[in-house]
């Protein structure tokens, strides 16, 4: 039933060889890569005015120079990563960049930050394209999460059919959100400006409002910078690209840097002379295509496109976080199995692991996107800092022909992300603390991890100081349930590979117990049962405190000690639901005895 259901919902395994196969075009690498940055224009001019909003509807005109100062940073950003890509082609980002020029521990905080931060960029593109949803359809609203929760697990299983295959399915809908919002910024601004519509700005830009501050304005920037989230995508999977990899991803970096300005400040501009305030069940995205269309076709058909964009936008983050995890294992510091491929060619540990983190996030924020995006930004911002910073030093170590010019661009990166990251601390704690809980925890796991894999390989390394013992022979324990077909197989077996065989019974009936012993001498005779009788009804109590004496006892003999379960096996999966499994805590509680092997014997049923 698996199987077929597997193949069904992800296709067809792929040979090695088709490897070369999965690589992305720039157009693909476009809508799998950019789909997290381009889509935040649905939420980061709604940041920014949520920050003004609060002190006054007049306010609205600063939202025009945060967004100029944000289109500063996205510059320096996309300089910046340009620069990554080239000098750094295999991929890994901000964490190789930070590891190779500020220390591990550097790199283990810009990895460990952007690892979060993926599971955050699923949470919140699934939780504002749910937001979406509900703006057009409003008596949703009270089924959220179980919405977000559904979109993370259909994301999922596209990210499992492979690179390609999802970046092909994401196409479509990433390009027609792209005409759609350029259709959307020229016919706004044109009506505008030719008066067809009545603009309804709350102030004009410069005007004095009391109440604002530089503290105030530094926190909306912070929160619109949320825009740039993802940019830092593309460094991360330049391994993806066709080649030329790296020429082919900068370019990619360049287009979709392009775009992004283009939407975020054409976004804003419109929401600001249509003086649009951000409301509990409408986005300000919705309420701008409200007012430039009305609530026609193509309002439904853009709020449609939009919210399917913010949902494949998690795309970015299970394009990327599978290749940090990729690189952080090949350093020893996750878990090996994230160095696998699955049958479609792609990191699927590393997608299902995002996949589960970021249902747990939406869950535990209830899909609220204006909670998760404070962490969400700090997650990114982090890396970014971390990033030009190391850049800024390989710079002024290697000091390569106009190393001047792509110096000063790294500085004005490092300064500004230090800044918005700065005044997200002190602006935002109630929101982002957890941070300063997840990220030691995270260190401390990479670490522990790292240690454990240099301590594995001098224990499993063959060198000449090896001396193994040589033993006698094999004294093979049988745990006994009665005298049935399965333990009959199972006494054969023992038979053939042990010196000796001892039948082991517990009983928790003394009567019952008498009974079995005599009926299996009869049975028997020539294999010896030990009964244990359990006072407080445990089977595998006694049975373990048997196997450590007899442990003991072979170890002083020189003998293997082999303790063989016999187990029946029902023809359909469901059935073992209507058994015991004793014997598998019998044999989890085996795996850690040290001079004990522990052996199963399986009988198949036939109905």
């Amino acid at each position: 039933m698996a199987s077929p259901l597997k193949r069904l919902l992800i296709g067809r395994p792929l040979k090695s060889s088709e490897a070369g196969e999965q690589k992305l075009t720039k157009l693909k690498a476009l809508a799998l890569l950019s789909s997290d940055a381009l889509s935040s224009i649905a939420y980061g001019t709604e940041q920014i005015l949520i920050v003004l909003v609060a002190v006054s509807s007049a306010a609205m005109w600063y939202s025009i120079p945060i967004a100029l100062f944000v289109l500063l940073l996205l510059f320096a950003l996309c300089l910046s990563y340009r620069q990554i890509i080239y000098s750094y082609p295999h991929g890994g980002g901000a964490y190789v960049v930070s590891r190779e020029n500020l220390g591990k521990n550097a790199g283990l905080i810009a990895g460990g930050s952007l690892l979060v931060d993926y599971m955050l960029t699923v949470a919140v593109s699934v939780s504002s394209g749910t937001d979406a949803i509900v703006s057009a359809i409003p008596s949703l609203y009270p089924f959220t999460v179980p919405i977000g929760v559904l979109l993370v697990i259909f994301v999922t299983i596209i990210n499992l059919r492979g690179v390609t295959e999802s970046a092909s399915i994401l196409a479509v809908p990433v390009y027609l959100f792209v005409f759609s919002i350029v259709i959307l910024i020229f016919t706004g601004l044109f009506k505008i400006a030719t008066g067809a519509d009545a603009t309804h700005e709350t102030a004009s830009i410069g005007s004095s409002v009391e109440g604002v501050t530089i503290f105030l304005l530094l926190r909306a920037f912070a929160s619109g910078s949320a825009s740039l989230t993802g940019i830092e995508a593309i460094s991360n999977a330049v391994p993806l690209f066709k080649k030329p990899q790296a020429k082919n991803a900068a370019r990619t970096l360049t287009i979709m840097a392009s775009l992004l300005g283009f939407f975020f400040f054409g976004i804003t501009l419109l929401a600001y002379f249509y003086g649009t305030v951000p409301e509990l069940k409408s986005t300000v995205l919705s309420q701008i295509t409200e007012n430039v269309f009305g609530r026609n076709f193509v309002f439904y058909f853009i709020q449609a496109i939009t919210a399917v964009i913010l949902v494949l936008a998690a795309n970015t983050g299970f394009s990327a976080f599978p290749m940090l995890a990729y690189n952080l294992a090949k350093d020893k510091y996750m878990p090996r199995m994230y160095l696998a491929r699955g049958d479609r060619l792609g990191y699927s540990n590393g997608i299902m692991t995002l996949a589960v983190g970021s249902i747990l996030l939406i869950i535990l924020f209830k899909g609220k996107t204006e909670l998760l995006v404070p962490l969400y930004s700090v997650g990114v911002f982090i890396p970014f800092t971390l990033s030009q910073s190391g850049m800024i030093m390989k710079w002024l170590r290697e000091r390569p022909a106009g190393w001047k010019r792509k110096l000063s661009a790294n500085l004005l990166g490092a300064f500004i992300s230090f800044t918005v990251l700065v005044v997200l601390f002190l602006t935002r704690m109630e929101s982002v603390w957890p941070v300063f809980i997840i990220m030691p925890v995270m260190i401390f796991v990479f670490h522990r991890t790292k240690n454990h894999y240099e301590r594995l390989g001098p224990q499993l390394r063959i060198d000449d100081t090896v001396d193994l013992p040589e033993f006698k022979g094999n004294a093979v324990i049988v745990a006994v349930s009665d005298t049935t077909k399965v333990v009959e197989g199972a006494l054969k077996y023992a038979k053939s590979i042990g010196d000796t065989v001892i039948a082991v019974h517990v009983s928790i009936d003394r009567n019952e117990g008498k009974e079995f012993v005599d009926r299996w001498n009869r049975i028997h005779p020539e294999v010896r049962i030990a009964h244990l009788y359990s006072t407080y009804r445990s089977i595998s109590d006694p049975l373990i405190k048997f196997i450590d004496t007899a442990e003991q006892k072979a170890r002083q003999d020189n003998y293997t000690l082999t303790v063989l379960i016999p187990q029946f096996i029902p023809r359909k999966g469901w059935q073992n639901l209507l058994h015991n499994q004793t014997s598998l805590l019998i044999r989890t509680k085996l795996l850690f005895k040290k001079n004990v092997v522990v052996a199963t014997f399986p009988y198949h049923l036939k109905e």
